[in-house]
């Protein structure tokens, strides 16, 4: 299995991203919170997905774009179980994921954190699928 992280797979629409903040659900797994909702739209993956680290805590470009390199590393290495999900369940969801934390953290600490998210994610998936 290639993991990679396509250009398609990545968030980027404007109109997606203000829908997600006004209607999407949200996990959270500290420093990393997960903003999620299911929307019909055209894509040609099932899952979008975005990272945002707000400039309110970290000032230094350099600080922010390393914190979503880790995130992103963190999300290609580990959405491989989500499909499993996915290939039951036709509908596209869109995620952000946002750190909160007010410190930098190492990849070690952000992987956990994002493996937490991922199982927690793939359970409410699950469970609204057979409801």
């Amino acid at each position: 299995m290639r993991q990679t992280f396509k250009k398609g797979e990545k968030l980027k629409s404007k109109k997606l991203i203000e829908q997600l903040f006004e209607r999407g659900k949200r996990l959270k797994s500290f420093p990393i919170q997960l903003v999620y909702l299911e929307i019909d739209h055209k894509s040609d993956f099932l899952i979008q997905a975005g990272f945002s680290v707000p400039k309110k805590r970290f000032k230094k470009a350099v600080d922010r774009n390393r914190i979503k390199r880790l995130m992103r590393e963190a999300y290609r290495l580990h959405k491989h179980k989500l499909p499993n999900i996915t290939d039951l369940d036709t509908k596209k969801h869109i995620f952000m994921f946002i750190y909160m934390g007010s410190q930098m953290e190492n990849y070690t600490t952000i992987e956990a954190q994002f493996l937490i998210i991922l199982k927690n994610i793939k359970q409410k998936l699950v469970k609204n699928l057979e409801s």
